[in-house]
């Protein structure tokens, strides 16, 4: 068993981190900031683009029972990698889709992958995708992590964050936990 660690940002960090929590192999995904320039980061100052960072969830994985490679598809699956610096609704460079590379292989694959989707037109568009090297991870606050799961019932977990979920339990149920 390697533990490897992966940071995806993919839109509002709720849907990604509820998502990759349920992922067999998956140790523990956590919502956080990262990609910007400032030495710090908490919600308010990255909501207000006074950062540079991004919404990411940055997870830490077995790679003897899930590939960099999965956790890329997975996360291809779960936001549109075409809109640039959005996701729906939420609009600003704290939303854009970026895989932060942890080494070169990491680099090697997401990149093998973006042109594979890209040869096959997965998408209507072209990807967006930003590759960047990782940086300072800054977790979110606590009330962030699981937020889906403790709220359910809240608006935009109901219409944003559920219908995702379902639409991934159902493609990748191979991939869940088997307690998911």
């Amino acid at each position: 068993m390697a533990i490897q660690t992966a940071t995806f940002g993919a839109g509002c960090f709720w849907c990604i981190e509820a998502a990759m929590n349920q992922l067999n192999g998956v140790i523990v995904a956590l919502s956080g900031y990262m990609g910007g320039s400032a030495d710090s980061a908490n919600y308010q100052r990255v909501c207000d683009g006074d950062t540079g960072h991004a919404e990411v969830v940055q997870l830490q994985f077995d790679d003897s029972l899930l590939s960099f490679q999965q956790l890329c598809l997975v996360f291809f699956s779960l936001h549109d990698p075409t809109q640039l610096n959005r996701q729906g609704h939420d609009i600003g460079s704290q939303y854009r889709s970026v895989i932060f590379y942890h080494n070169d292989e990491q680099r090697d694959l997401a990149l093998q992958i973006i042109n594979q989707l890209s040869a096959e037109q997965v998408f209507d568009a072209a990807i967006v995708t930003e590759l960047s090297p990782a940086s300072a991870f800054f977790v979110a606050e606590e009330y962030h992590q699981g937020y889906f799961l403790q709220h359910p019932g809240q608006g935009y977990c109901q219409v944003v964050v559920a219908p995702k979920l379902a639409k991934f339990r159902q493609r990748y149920q191979e991939l869940l936990k088997h307690d998911a």
